[in-house]
């Protein structure tokens, strides 16, 4: 279990030194994490090495939202005057976000012909 937990930290160290040491506008952990998925296909045992640590972070995913609560809740002031700004980008985001996941769903059953006109 160490060494899953070591080859994840490895892996966001190495993407966040080659992010900063190249200056990529791409974050570390993004890099950290195409090397990850990388290493998982490439060699079948250490995606078994990793499985059980991964399965426990999965199980315990809602405590990882936790500090992003804390820190809404820190800059409450500073968002209550942006209030409506915020509530009008979430409606409108989520609306189109439906949009065009049905107008995608319908190209490609289109495409497919598993769609009945």
């Amino acid at each position: 279990m160490i060494h899953a937990l070591l080859a994840i930290l490895a892996a966001q160290l190495a993407g966040e030194t080659l992010s900063r040491s190249l200056g990529l506008p791409i974050p570390g952990p993004v890099l950290g994490m195409v090397a990850m998925v990388a290493a998982l296909r490439l060699i079948p045992r250490f995606a078994q090495l990793m499985r059980l640590v991964a399965q426990g972070i999965l199980g315990h995913m809602s405590l990882l939202f936790v500090p992003a609560g804390v820190g809404v809740v820190g800059h409450m002031s500073s968002l209550g005057g942006q209030g409506p700004a915020i509530f009008l980008a979430l409606i409108v985001s989520t609306a189109l976000s439906i949009a065009v996941g049905a107008l995608v769903f319908v190209a490609v059953a289109r495409a497919t012909g598993n769609l009945d006109d």
